[in-house]
């Protein structure tokens, strides 16, 4: 059953060297993601999982101690996900490495973590399901979402201006902040791909998992810094 879940932006700039000037303008968004990821250790659940968008190639799970590397970001930095060791395993997409990032800078040593790479083309009926079958897994499990929503906030943003954009992340910061399991899974998949917001699928995972459980949300952080929504939320 869940028990808690943490959603958080997955842009590596997130993690401060590889932002390496522009650190600071992130500083508020850290912040509030290490406040969630300690909201999730205080629900002590039996089992962490980390949940992100994941390009193809890079879908399915991934067990403790698989690595990522920043190296891509040209930084010399490399994270697993909790204690272990993965030898010889596919190395973490994007998105669940910044939130084993998240996790080791929080010193996260409460619970057995796995990863979870979701296809941005899964269906909304797709996303609920793999949640369902996540809540099931442990008598006590917690998510961490990692996602961004639209990356068309203004015409610097990745993927230009859109006027769609804002009124999108209006109603997903809405839904994350209540935790509104409805209009998390009526949120438009192919909007969200228009829009080029990553958490569109992420999130409908987190919305599948919460169904029944009764958990109330908290929006912790909500901005649009370079033109991309990034969100914030805590679910207990």
């Amino acid at each position: 059953m869940l028990v808690a879940a943490a959603v958080c932006p997955c842009p590596p700039l997130l993690v401060p060297e590889v932002a390496t000037g522009a650190a600071p303008e992130l500083d508020p968004a850290r912040a509030a993601c290490t406040d969630a990821v300690g909201l999730l250790a205080a629900a002590r659940p039996d089992r962490l999982y980390v949940v992100g968008p994941a390009d193809e190639g890079a879908h399915g799970a991934y067990p403790a101690g698989a690595a990522g590397s920043f190296a891509g970001f040209g930084v010399d930095l490399s994270v697993r996900l909790g204690e272990g060791w993965a030898e010889g395993g596919r190395p973490l997409p994007a998105s669940l490495t910044v939130g084993a990032w998240l996790l080791a800078r929080a010193g996260w040593a409460d619970a057995p973590i796995e990863g979870l790479g979701i296809d941005n083309a899964a269906t909304p009926d797709d996303c609920a399901g793999t949640g369902r079958e996540l809540a099931a897994s442990a008598e006590r499990v917690a998510l961490l979402v990692m996602g961004d929503g639209s990356a068309c906030r203004t015409v610097k943003a990745p993927g230009y201006l859109d006027e769609r954009a804002a009124g999108f992340d209006a109603e997903a910061a809405r839904a994350l902040g209540t935790a509104d399991v409805a209009a998390l899974l009526a949120l438009d998949a192919g909007l969200a791909d228009e829009l080029k917001a990553a958490g569109r699928a992420p999130w409908q995972v987190l919305a599948g998992a919460a169904e029944g459980a009764g958990l109330d949300g908290r929006l912790l952080f909500e901005d649009a810094p370079y033109g991309v929504g990034y969100f914030v939320a805590a679910w207990s």
